[in-house]
């Protein structure tokens, strides 16, 4: 029995070898809403006969339950799994899709159309070879088109297979098809371009999609299938490219061993080789690469491996392990290109997370230099990015990164923005360079530091930051604490909302950018206050929670006071002697915090002041009595 079953077991062997050594070839499919692209893609698999029987069965019982092609088959169903994309039609999340021919693999991302979820259309496209973008026949190339086509240049992708669909629905005639030829050739070689090849075709029908199509006779170019199949791509592109390694954990499963796991991003590896860990600079020398099937000499891109060194020195999560030869750059300021993923606008100053690899640093995001209008490329000047949009400005960070430019490395070049109260993904980033002020400006070590200031004055340097609705009377109870501190002998400085306008912030507005950016130069401002050893009061709106962290974090700990003056919106409108409530009721006066403008209440104020049970003076003293408990001042009775 042995004997009857080798040959089929050989047969098996040669075949699973054979198939190990195909090439792989990721591709996306992107476009406009409606123009056909899971409808393709299901037509291909069909016509290639790559459905088994069980899921042609089940494609068969859902074209008659929730099909749109009458008796026939909806090939788009074979991609649109949730039950939101078959109730509508549309595709609204990525579609991954493995299947195999005689001659690849391939890994098709299936991304969808609207525009608000072009984030997952990145999303596809951040790991793909080729771009198939399918065109309308009877539309051309609309908006989406063109902010697909765009977002394909700008990650990198460089093969461009342009599928004019629905050729059924004009009859099969070469004019239309020649005249998108025409349109869309002149807006890739725009956005560079200039490897796009052009294919007629009916996924509805099966036009050229697998074999040609007699309707077509003009039509001298490839199938779909047979551009997919000999497309040619740099399969050693990452193995020529310098070593990188990002380590995503620190291997200690006991104490006579110690290594540091990742997926190798590019570039190849061997034991013996030299090797420098960024950002701290340090060399050692790689004892030995170990995997799951037993150590190698030698590792390549896409491997997932443990190294060990030769030397003991501290590597963490998130640093990067490069040839010492070829060491990727080091900074904390760069000029990034920035896609916007989030509902809520992007907002210059505010403080977010950064993911590039598997390091989480913060990070502030500067001016926004312009932003691009995808249909005229045209560089528009801007203070914001909404949904989708994409724009170029500088980032800071708090910690030096290690990176590549993301033209010469995607995986150490691209980052990812995470909203830091929701956890949210709200944008992605391509580094284009580190800025030459990240290598030139250096901290200047001082002598003398804050708490020997601080000492001298006989407290503890701090920030009491109060905040609460225009009317809480902030700035009244800031100005009793100060004059109650001040009796008591204590240096201090109060930094009033009105007062820094007319100064420091004068060229600010009230937008949401524009509060942003007020609070953060008063908390800088603060920041060097404290450095200084004085109790800094404050008293701003400061609405928004992002803003009143990204304050208390440039604080040490117990540095940062945050009192919350808690008043009703009724009371502060009572209360409004300015008459700004009003003007606001009115529409007179945008953007007034507690009418058309937000107030996030704060989630662990150190003190709440609750002005319905508390007159100033009281709250005075409530405020002063807990700087004294916490040892700011001394005790007070």
């Amino acid at each position: 029995m042995a004997r009857a079953f080798a040959p089929v077991a050989a047969e098996i062997d040669h075949y699973l070898a054979t198939h190990q050594r195909k090439s792989l070839l990721r591709f996306i499919t992107c476009g406009s809403v409606d123009d056909g692209k899971s409808t393709l893609i299901g037509r291909l698999l069909y016509e290639s006969k790559l459905l088994f029987e069980d899921q042609l069965a089940a494609l068969e019982a859902d074209s008659r339950k929730m099909g749109t092609q009458g008796d026939g088959l909806d090939f788009a169903l074979l991609l649109d799994g949730l039950t939101a994309e078959r109730e509508q039609g549309i595709t609204i999340d990525v579609a991954y899709r493995y299947f195999a021919t005689d001659r690849r693999k391939y890994i098709v991302a299936d991304t969808p159309g609207h525009e608000q979820y072009t984030r997952n259309m990145v999303t596809g496209a951040s790991t793909a070879d080729v771009a198939v973008l399918i065109v309308d026949a009877r539309k051309g190339a609309l908006t989406q088109t063109r902010r697909h086509s765009y977002l394909v240049s700008l990650l990198g992708i460089r093969k461009i297979l342009v599928a004019v669909n629905k050729m059924d629905l004009v009859e099969y005639a070469e004019a239309p098809f020649r005249a998108i030829t025409a349109e869309y050739g002149d807006f890739a070689a725009r956005i560079g371009l200039d490897d796009v090849t052009f294919i007629p075709v009916s996924a509805l029908k099966g036009d050229n999609v697998v074999a040609k199509s007699a309707h077509m006779p003009w039509h001298r170019g490839p199938t779909l299938m047979g551009y997919l199949e000999s497309v040619a791509i740099d399969e050693e592109r990452l193995q020529k490219a310098p070593f990188r390694l990002p380590v995503q954990w620190v291997n200690r499963p006991h104490h006579d061993f110690r290594g540091f796991a990742g997926t190798i991003a590019s570039g190849t590896i061997h034991t013996g080789e030299r090797v420098r860990v960024q950002p701290s600079g340090r060399e050692s020398t790689i004892a030995r690469i170990v995997t799951a099937d037993g150590d190698l000499a030698q590792a390549i891109a896409g491997q997932s491996i443990t190294l060990t060194l030769t030397d003991e020195i501290d590597i963490s999560r998130g640093d990067l392990i490069s040839t010492a030869s070829a060491p990727p750059e080091v900074a904390d300021q760069f000029e990034a290109t920035i896609i916007w993923m989030a509902d809520e606008p992007m907002l210059p100053g505010r403080p977010y997370l950064l993911k590039i690899g598997a390091r989480t640093v913060n990070a502030q995001i500067g001016d926004l230099k312009y932003k691009v209008n995808v249909n005229s490329l045209e560089h528009v000047a801007a203070k914001t990015l909404a949904l989708n949009e994409i724009g170029v400005c500088n980032l800071s960070l708090d910690h030096p990164v290690a990176f590549d430019v993301y033209k010469d490395n995607r995986d150490t070049g691209a980052f990812i923005f995470i909203d830091r109260v929701s956890n949210n993904t709200v944008g992605a980033g391509l580094l284009e360079f580190a800025l030459r002020r990240a290598h030139n400006i250096h901290i200047q070590a001082l002598d003398l530091n804050k708490g020997v200031r601080a000492q001298l004055k006989g407290q503890k340097s701090c920030v009491l930051w109060l905040t609460g609705l225009s009317g809480a009377g902030k700035s009244t109870i800031a100005n009793l604490v100060e004059k109650k501190l001040h009796a008591l002998g204590r240096h201090t400085y109060l930094l009033d909302g009105d007062n820094i306008r007319h100064g420091l912030n004068k060229d600010l507005g009230f937008t949401d950018v524009d509060r942003v950016e007020n609070i953060r130069r008063v908390a800088e401002v603060a920041k060097l206050m404290v450095d200084a050893g004085l109790i800094v009061i404050t008293a701003f709106i400061s609405p928004f929670r992002a803003e009143r962290r990204m304050a208390r974090e440039l604080m040490d700990a117990a540095e940062f006071i945050e009192i919350f003056v808690d008043t009703p919106l009724a009371m502060a409108e009572q209360r409004d002697s300015k008459g700004l409530y009003k003007k606001a009721r009115q529409g007179e006066l945008k953007n007034f915090t507690g009418i058309d403008s937000p107030y996030e209440v704060p989630e662990h104020a150190e003190i709440h002041v609750e002005t319905t049970r508390l007159a100033a003076d009281a709250a005075a003293d409530l405020i002063v009595r807990e700087l004294g408990r916490r040892g700011v001042i001394g005790t007070v009775v």
